[in-house]
């Protein structure tokens, strides 16, 4: 059954128990990069491995997502600022211990391509902040093995 998290706003990637912060540089445009992230949500299997499923919902003001090992999540998005910040929280999911979760991506255009940042900012029970601290180093791997790809596709797309 899945859980109703808390609804926390885009400041709570700011203020939560626990914050995992990752970052990369990619040779893709800033724009690019927010354009694969917000407009092509269904793609996101394609270089992000560990998602299975992802679609809009509700004209795009929502998502569900699924991820490798069953997790399933509905989530709404805080913040879509072109090119720069796309943030979203998870409303429900079916993973124990979960009280308030909030992703955050940020793009910032360097020489040569942009600096993409992900920050999971979190809240739960002590036995899930020690997992998700005990995870830090695969959730890093996995976000820089996404990155990579999604680098890797937005140069092999035709330009428009």
């Amino acid at each position: 059954m899945a859980r109703r998290l808390l609804p926390v706003g885009p400041d709570f990637v700011e203020t939560a128990p626990l914050r995992l912060v990752f970052a990369r540089e990619v040779s893709a445009p800033p724009e690019a990069v927010y354009r694969a992230l917000v407009d092509d949500v269904p793609g996101w299997p394609q270089w992000f491995s560990a998602v299975t499923f992802a679609r809009l919902l509700d004209g795009g003001t929502r998502r569900e997502v699924h991820l490798k090992g069953g997790t399933r999540a509905l989530e709404t998005i805080v913040a879509a600022e072109p090119d720069t910040r796309y943030a979203y929280r998870v409303d429900r999911i079916n993973v124990p211990g979960v009280r308030a979760l909030l992703e955050e991506w940020r793009i910032v255009g360097v020489p040569g391509g942009a600096r993409v940042q992900w920050t999971f900012a979190a809240d739960g029970t002590a036995a899930f902040r020690a997992v998700l601290r005990l995870g830090r180093s695969g959730l890093g791997r996995a976000f820089r093995d996404a990155v990579g790809a999604l680098d890797a596709r937005l140069a092999s797309a035709p330009r428009t």
